[in-house]
Parts: structure tokens; C-alpha cells; sequence
């Protein structure tokens, strides 16, 4: 599970990919439309998708010769709940140095 929050973590930390999730999450789009949208080329736009895919947060469908991505919703919310586990209040923290040495 930590493989797929890292994979997950490191699709999101480019922000074209970001940029393409927030346009996702207000509905489906054909890579042309992403394309469209930004000021880079197709083959980058194409890489930017792929690698969303690669994470499961975009899921893609054929409808003739187009191919629509959308949001895969179910990814995002549990990469955030695993997120707000990570850093919940009330959670346990793992030992630090400075615990490690004040306890010593």
C-alpha cells in the first residue's frame, strides 16, 4: 500500500499532472481537449496522462477513434484518507532522534 501512496505522491508532484487532475475532476475530457489546454506538446501531454494512468488516478476509455480520461475518484479519496492517516492528531508518531534522546 505505501508502494501506491508513493507512485500516487510522485505522479501528483509535477504540476501539469495537477493541473490535469483539477480539469478531470470537472468532468471527462479526450486528450486532444487536455492538449488544448496547455502550451506544450502532444507527446507531453500524452506522457503527463500516462503517468497518471501508471498511478490509477486517471482511468481512460475508447469511444470510436477518441479516448476520454476521467478522474478515477476512488484512487484520489483513498490517497487522502491514507494522507490524513499519515498526519491525524491523534495518530501515533513514529520515534524521532530528539524522543529517542530525551527518553535515553
Amino acid at each position: 500500500m505505501e508502494n501506491a501512496l508513493t507512485q500516487t505522491m510522485q505522479a501528483m508532484s509535477d504540476p501539469t499532472r495537477r493541473a490535469i487532475l483539477q480539469m478531470l475532476n470537472e468532468g471527462d475530457m479526450t486528450a486532444g481537449d487536455i492538449a488544448a489546454r496547455f502550451a506544450i506538446s502532444a507527446p507531453s501531454v500524452s506522457h503527463h496522462l500516462s503517468v497518471l494512468k501508471a498511478a490509477d488516478l486517471v482511468a481512460s476509455t475508447r469511444n470510436g477513434q477518441k479516448i476520454i480520461y476521467r478522474l478515477n475518484t476512488t484512487v484520489v479519496q483513498e490517497m487522502l484518507q491514507q494522507m490524513m492517516q499519515l498526519f491525524s492528531v491523534g495518530g501515533a508518531a513514529p520515534a524521532t532522534r530528539d524522543t529517542e534522546a530525551h527518553d535515553a
